[in-house]
């Protein structure tokens, strides 16, 4: 048979959608044509499989018209996941191989000049695809990129080594011959995910910074964004890089969430595995490495941050761009990049740490050093953040530089696990009543469940009037003071949960 066809799968952000390899083998002038919409590296995929072939004992047709179509043909396809795929058909095509024994199952896997299989970027992707789809198949991928696809429940997913590993399992077979045994390169993979206690930067390693470490349990127990200002060296990177120690324990879905978008970047790894990612760009980083783009899209900090938390030390530095376009995914929790032909939605449900100096030089109201900033120095520099993305931030607090013989002299504060404890109790009280997080509750939510008292009330219209907020600070005020209940074991809001939350939406002090 000269037509043979193989399944894979392409991505296209974290959806995986279907793709037929197409081979047909004809009589004329020897070449090797692929089509398709296929990237340059996917083109590649000639040389490597026909060395492929030739290296593993096989035989390549080279005095056959090799035509490849990648259906359909309208679906961008790029990097080298098409190279087993291809080669199988061909194989197929041509006989050295049974084509109707790939019914059934779906191959992906980039291929090395002597055969050996590599791994491939978006495995998880390709399993939940299937899982989502209900699609029953049998997954063959490389090394790495099996064991990661099958951290899915109930994926079937096959390991192989080499490209004869899987072209031995599909050889012809005579009408009464038995399967032949599976090579030592072919196995089935059934990864377990650990349970092994996940491990981050102790925050009782941070010692005074009471105020600071206060914000942090409530934008953990709420899952609200913060903003740390204060000197150099008083702590706000030690502190927001250990924000992801008191989050509640990841979900089996917010896991494979999470552990799907770092496989499309790169960055998955099983020791990893349902530990909370702390993404913290450098603030050269463009608008495009933070919310994600390219051709075809690619995931960017902010998705990798799903379901963890992106911190942005220096954040005045950052280009405007890029500080804006943070806006919607704050309050959607999802980023849409659009192209001309196609567009790609990734997740993007993060909380946001940002740490900025309160001036130029740094020390605008320290003690231990004088500022040397202008007022209008000191404004210019504040007002690089904007004044809509400083309001979706719903804690601003100030650590303050500690004295020396405080620091040498102050105990160890408390410990992570500790405050992690009263963070989950807290949201698993708000899980009970309205179904998300404090933070997600949109309109009347608000009114239906923050449950504030007559004298909270009244408080609460009287400083929102006198220090001119909008609806959206008034909303988030009482979403903090919602938290602070939570965390207080109170079932209503009063005026002294109202009155802290206000004390984390002071405006900064350029703009009093």
């Amino acid at each position: 048979m000269s037509l043979s066809l193989v399944q894979s799968r392409a991505l296209l952000g974290l959806d995986a959608a279907a793709v037929t390899v197409e081979v047909h083998l004809a009589n004329g002038l020897p070449s090797f044509t692929l089509v398709g919409l296929a990237d340059v590296e996917v083109k590649e995929a000639r040389e490597r499989v026909r060395c492929a072939i030739q290296n593993s004992g096989l035989e390549f047709p080279h005095n056959k018209r090799i035509t490849v179509n990648l259906a359909p043909a309208d679906l961008p396809k790029d990097s080298g996941r098409f190279d087993l795929p291809i080669a199988l058909g061909i194989l197929a095509a041509s006989g050295q191989i049974d084509a109707a024994r790939l019914a059934g199952h779906e191959f992906a896997g980039e291929l090395s000049l002597s055969g050996e299989l590599r791994p491939v970027r978006g495995a998880l992707a390709m399993s939940l695809a299937l899982h989502a789809g209900r699609v029953v198949t049998q997954l063959v991928l490389p090394p790495d990129s099996a064991e990661e696809a099958a951290l899915v429940p109930d994926a079937q997913v096959y390991r192989a080594r080499h490209l004869l590993d899987v072209v031995q399992n599909f050889l012809p077979l005579a009408a009464d011959a038995p399967p032949p045994e599976p090579s030592p390169g072919w196995s089935r993979v059934t990864t377990l995910p650990r349970t092994h206690a996940v491990l981050y930067p102790d925050l009782g390693d941070v010692k005074g910074q009471l105020g600071a470490k206060r914000a942090l349990e409530i934008a953990a127990a709420g899952g609200h964004s913060l903003l740390l200002m204060g000197p150099p060296g008083s702590g706000k990177s030690m502190l927001a890089h250990r924000f992801a120690g008191l989050l509640p324990a990841m979900t089996t879905d917010e896991a494979l969430q999470s552990a799907a978008v770092a496989s499309l970047g790169g960055r998955f790894s099983l020791d990893r595995w349902a530990q909370r990612p702390t993404c913290s760009p450098h603030h050269t980083a463009s608008a495009v490495a933070l919310v994600g783009g390219g051709s075809p899209p690619r995931p960017g900090e902010i998705s990798l941050a799903h379901h963890g938390v992106l911190f942005l030390d220096e954040m005045p530095e950052f280009p405007r761009a890029a500080l804006e376009a943070l806006r919607e995914p704050l309050e959607s929790g999802t980023i849409t990049i659009s192209r001309a032909a196609r567009r790609a939605e990734f997740p993007a449900r993060f909380q946001l740490i940002g740490a900025m100096n309160p001036c130029p030089c740094g020390y605008l109201g320290s003690v231990q050093k004088a500022c040397r900033c202008t007022p209008d120095q000191v404004s210019r520099y504040q007002g690089k953040l904007s004044g809509p993305l400083i309001d979706r931030i719903d804690l601003h607090v100030e650590v303050p530089a500690l004295q020396s013989a405080d620091l040498m002299q102050a105990r160890p504060g408390e410990s992570t696990a500790t405050i992690r404890a009263r963070c989950t109790a807290a949201r698993e009280v708000a899980n009970a009543r309205q179904g998300k997080a404090n933070q997600a509750l949109q309109g009347p939510d608000i009114d239906a469940h923050v449950r504030l008292d007559e004298a909270a009330v009244k408080f609460l219209n009287i400083a929102a009037a006198r220090l001119g907020w909008s609806a959206r600070s008034t909303h988030r005020a009482l979403k903090v003071a919602r938290t602070i209940a939570d965390l207080a074991g109170s079932d209503t809001t009063l005026v002294a949960h109202v009155a802290e939350a206000m004390q984390y939406r002071r405006a900064l002090r350029a703009s009093l």
